[in-house]
């Protein structure tokens, strides 16, 4: 397993109906080389999602994408530079689909004018790696034998036996 390093890829891509599949299996294979193979099909949907509203509703197809592991989280982002284009009107249903997905979403614009609409995923820690037990491998002071063989006469009650302080007093 790789170590669980921070990583950024970006992608400017113009946005078509043949695009989109292709868009797809870059962010999948990235995804894999991060060693984050569950979060493939969820991330994979969201980008599809907004790849396809944006396809459907823009009117610049021009489109950069962002995506960042910070160890915790992926965050996939979208920049779009239609100013035609209104996240709240025309992607509404693309949005609704991408907060049922996603872990977090939101959107913001730039001072440019441009609108950046994100979503996040988290790594739940049980699904990056599984915990596999090792046996422990003995060590030196284990494989020593401590003398353990003489009876302790206190406790075995034998002849020549410390006595009891208590039974004295009585």
């Amino acid at each position: 397993m790789k170590a669980a390093v921070p990583c950024y890829y970006h992608l400017d891509v113009e946005v078509s109906p043949e695009r989109v599949g292709q868009v797809r299996r870059i962010l999948a294979a990235h995804l894999r080389h991060w060693d984050l193979e569950t979060l493939v099909e969820p991330v994979c949907q969201g980008a599809e999602l907004l790849l396809r509203a944006i396809d459907e509703h823009a009117t610049d197809k021009n489109t950069s994408i962002e995506m960042w592991w910070n160890r915790q989280y992926v965050i996939t982002a979208f920049g779009q530079n239609d100013r035609d284009l209104w996240p709240d009107q025309d992607l509404r249903a693309c949005l609704v689909g991408i907060a049922a997905l996603s872990d977090g979403w939101g959107c913001c614009a730039t001072a440019g004018g441009s609108k950046v609409i994100w979503f996040s995923q988290r790594a739940r820690a049980g699904e990056r790696a599984p915990l596999v037990p090792t046996a422990p491998a003995p060590t030196e002071r284990e494989a020593l034998r401590v003398p353990r063989e003489m009876p302790v006469p206190a406790l075995t009650g034998h002849v020549g036996a410390v006595p009891d302080e208590r039974e004295e007093t009585r």
